[in-house]
């Protein structure tokens, strides 16, 4: 083939005419080549004496056509048909350069008629898909769109798509469609979508299928609306209330999320007791009648019938005869005598009664009133800063120079550390605080010889005590009354503060605090939520407290409203954690309520339990607190040496676990700790050593550094510690190997902490009285607003209004919230201040002394 032949016409056919040229009624067409099969190739004209092949602009040799002749039978004219094959090879052999063509040219006597060229291609079809499909989750309702790009082929692939393995027809379904880049586009995904697709490409080569793509669609859960608040759980007195709801609205399927939030809510409820009616005392019997009869009487009001309680039975009227048949009418003149002295009786009653009540009311209000704005009675040292000159008559109250040489009372309740000092508080037994009267009162609420480990063994025949952990080390405990007290985890920044009366009078509870290490509870976490605070129980659960304890612990989150949403949650009693208040949103309930400091946050509870403070980041500039602590060995007794880099979250217990650690293994710290704010960035924590004497010493991969030279007893280094695209931290670390060192000053040794529980006046820095008559000054409403709002305002806790304005004694919270923040080393003076102030803005408030009344 190729070679070049001349078209010349030696022998004319027959009949042909001499004025026509030839045209053609079979034109060559496209054709594929597939594997190694020949293609044919034909073309048929009339009138033609010659018909040749050309391809690729060369002719192709006469002995490669197969020809036919004929006659046409409607114009007798003579016909011809020519075929040729062309092969792979010889395709092939022009590939790369240009398409391979043919053309037909015929002859006849009037001249030559050229037809349409034919391509001839190979055919094929790559096995890789040039995109496929991948798997997806997607929410109900959602678009979907699912790419496929078939593999290179000619001639270019169709594409079709099945669904388990079934064909999807767009005409049946006027959900799905598919578009020109043979995408398959579901315009809102079904529950009956979930499925396998898979993306088919066929042409006349071969058929290709891709990976196929699993399709969830999804139903996250939704709350229904709640039920209606149940009756109370008790029929008379303090009880519960509760509502629910279920996450069925729509019911989550095919792994869709959970509602989140609480399916159960509680809140407390008080239900009137009824009180069945009872008789007074029968008055006296009334004066004989002109009837011969006399009278007496009793009212139903001791107590009278309320809340629904039954009335009296019986009679209130009682008659009788009084002299039977012997009775003598008494004369005008006597009656009247005598009930002129009846008015008189009654007069003089009156008046006694009056002056006694003057009497009490003097005496109450020459209490603390006048001057409870004085700040010596707060810090005992009771030097006069009063607010008003006291007059020379008439001094006050709350400057007058104590008698310390008299008795004094002590308040000693059992601490389970047996320790002296704090747990004892001496007052002045002058008339401001004698509650009691003089002497020596010593209250013990159970054996002060206790051990920790007979408090433990009676904790372990309670059901709740089985998730608390074994041993005393993280665990503080005592016996507490009316008197309130504190619990307090030594070198963890937890405590427990049971503020006065929040037990009711007459109850004697063995309260418990413990800090439990997170392998040993679990806290279940969803999404990008964290773990900001230690996990810490009090209890026993259960127990009925009249006012919110106060449970203290540190916390590691660098709050702001746009990048954290923080959530309180607490254990229940089947075991699941529930939100209980979510923070910088209004409370649902008020039971809970927490204020956010910080380093520490302080919850308000009237429920004991398991608490946890867990946050959820709303974007990556939210940042949680680290402190990289550095310790390595005293001593090197061998060529390796070790530092040991812990990067915890930034709590006193995570701290205090670490260094007890280390005290065990004999290391030694390495300079002060360092705070890192770890961002929720996507990206880790990174540790790296520079400047390391590379003649002395050599790293070990993944492990420590090894000495080289026996002399050398000293190690300088450089650690970073960094995350990507974050900020940095660095430590210059410099020290002799050799030296035994102890760890730094910073750290607070056990003994100094003071004693984990304490009970009565020793847990508070407040004096009680001196507390007591904040509370009634303060908290009925003042003129110009000097009441609890000031006082709130002059301690920065303004914020917190509508809490404390929930409560019976807004004022008591001010001051327990005091008390939970500055113990042991508050500063009574500035409080005294501020009470004064609020002071200064009523002056009718600390007015009254006993000379005025």
């Amino acid at each position: 083939t190729g070679a070049q032949q001349s078209a010349t016409v030696a022998n004319p056919v027959s009949g042909a005419s001499p004025d026509l040229l030839p045209h053609f009624q079979l034109e060559p067409e496209d054709v594929y080549i597939v594997k190694n099969k020949a293609v044919s190739l034909a073309c048929r004209a009339t009138p033609a004496t010659q018909i040749y092949f050309k391809c690729n602009g060369e002719w192709v040799h006469q002995g490669d056509h197969i020809t036919q002749h004929s006659t046409d039978r409607s114009t007798g004219l003579p016909v011809m048909e020519v075929r040729i094959e062309v092969t792979r090879q010889q395709v092939e052999k022009i590939f790369g350069l240009e398409e391979y063509w043919c053309q037909c040219v015929a002859w006849s006597s009037s001249g030559t008629t050229k037809s349409q060229k034919a391509f001839v291609r190979i055919a094929y079809l790559r096995k890789n898909f040039e995109q496929e499909p991948t798997a997806r989750e997607v929410s109900i309702e959602q678009g979907i769109v699912l790419p496929c790009r078939p593999p290179e082929g000619i001639p270019p692939a169709e594409v079709e798509w099945l669904r388990n393995e079934e064909l999807v027809d767009p005409a049946l379904d006027a959900n799905v469609y598919v578009t020109p880049e043979h995408s398959l586009v579901l315009r809102q995904a079904r529950l009956a979508d979930t499925a396998n697709y898979t993306c088919v490409a066929k042409n006349i080569v071969a058929r290709r299928r891709s990976a196929s793509a699993a399709i969830t669609v999804y139903v996250n859960g939704g709350w229904s609306t709640w039920t209606q608040w149940s009756g109370c759980s008790t029929s008379c007195g303090r009880g519960w209330q509760k509502r629910s709801r279920t996450c069925t609205n729509p019911t989550p399927l095919n792994g869709g999320a959970f509602c989140e939030g609480q399916n159960v809510q509680k809140t407390a409820c008080t239900t009137l007791c009824p009180v069945d009616g009872a008789w007074s005392e029968w008055s006296k019997w009334s004066v004989c009648g002109a009837e011969c009869t006399h009278w007496r009487s009793r009212e139903c009001s001791e107590p009278a019938p309320r809340n629904g309680g039954q009335d009296c039975h019986g009679p209130e009227l009682d008659t009788r005869n009084c002299t039977s048949e012997l009775c003598s009418h008494a004369a005008p003149g006597a009656e009247d005598v005598a009930l002129y002295v009846g008015l008189v009786a009654v007069a003089v009653c009156l008046v006694l009664l009056l002056l006694v009540g003057v009497l009490v009311y003097c005496r109450k209000k020459g209490g603390l009133d006048a001057d409870v704005a004085d700040s010596s009675i707060l810090t005992a040292g009771f030097q006069p800063v009063s607010i008003k000159p006291s007059k020379a008559d008439n001094p006050s109250l709350l400057t007058i120079q104590p008698d310390l040489s008299t008795a004094t009372m002590t308040y000693q309740g059992s601490l389970c550390s047996r320790q002296d000092g704090p747990a004892k508080l001496q007052l002045p037994n002058g008339h401001l605080l004698s509650p009691l009267g003089a002497g020596r009162h010593t209250l013990h609420h159970s054996s002060p010889a206790a051990e920790g480990a007979d408090f433990v063994a009676r904790l372990s025949t309670q059901s709740y005590f089985r998730s608390l952990p074994r041993g005393t080390n993280n665990m503080a405990y005592g016996t507490f009354n009316f008197l309130g007290g504190r619990l307090m985890i030594p070198n963890t920044g937890i405590s427990l503060l049971i503020p006065p009366d929040a037990i009711p009078r007459g109850k004697i509870y063995e309260v418990y605090l413990t800090l439990h290490k997170q392998e040993e509870v679990r806290l279940p976490l969803a999404g990008c939520q964290t773990l900001l605070s230690p996990i810490v129980s009090c209890g026993p659960p259960g127990v009925l407290l009249t006012r919110p304890a106060i449970l203290a612990m540190g916390h590691c989150v660098e709050a702001s409203a746009e990048n954290w949403s923080i959530r309180l949650k607490k254990q229940s009693c089947e075991g699941t954690w529930e939100d209980v208040l979510q923070l910088g949103a209004e409370p649902c309930t008020e039971l809970y309520y927490c204020q956010l400091e910080a380093q520490a946050c302080y919850i308000f509870t009237e429920q004991l339990g398991r608490f946890a403070l867990v946050g959820e980041s709303l974007s990556m500039a939210a940042s949680k607190r680290l402190k990289l602590v550095l310790f390595a060995p005293a001593a090197c007794p061998s060529l390796e040496y070790n530092i040991r880099v812990y990067c915890l979250s930034d709590t006193q217990d995570v701290l205090k676990e670490v260094i007890q650690l280390e005290k065990q293994l004999g290391g030694q710290l390495i300079g002060a700790p360092r705070v890192l704010h770890f961002k929720d960035s996507y990206h880790n924590l990174r540790l790296s050593i520079h400047d390391m004497p590379s003649s002395l010493w050599k790293s070990k991969l993944l492990a420590s550094y090894q000495r080289l030279s026996p002399s050398t007893c000293e190690l300088a280094c450089k650690i970073w510690v960094w995350q990507v695209e974050g900020d940095g931290q660095s430590f210059t670390v410099n020290f002799n190997i050799a030296k035994d060192t102890r760890f730094s000053d910073w750290l607070v040794p056990d003994s100094e902490v003071g004693a984990p529980a304490l009970v009565g006046p020793s847990a508070f820095k407040i004096p009680f009285l001196i507390r007591q008559k904040i509370i009634s000054s303060l908290d009925p409403p003042g003129t110009r607003g000097a009441d609890w709002r000031m006082l709130a305002q002059k301690l920065n806790l303004d914020s917190h209004l509508s809490f404390f304005a929930s409560k019976p004694s807004p004022t008591a919270m001010i001051l327990n919230l005091w008390e939970a923040r500055h113990f042991p080393n508050g500063n009574l003076s500035q409080l005294a201040a501020a009470v004064a102030e609020v002071g200064k803005q009523d002056g009718a408030l600390f007015a009254v002394s006993e000379a005025e009344c």
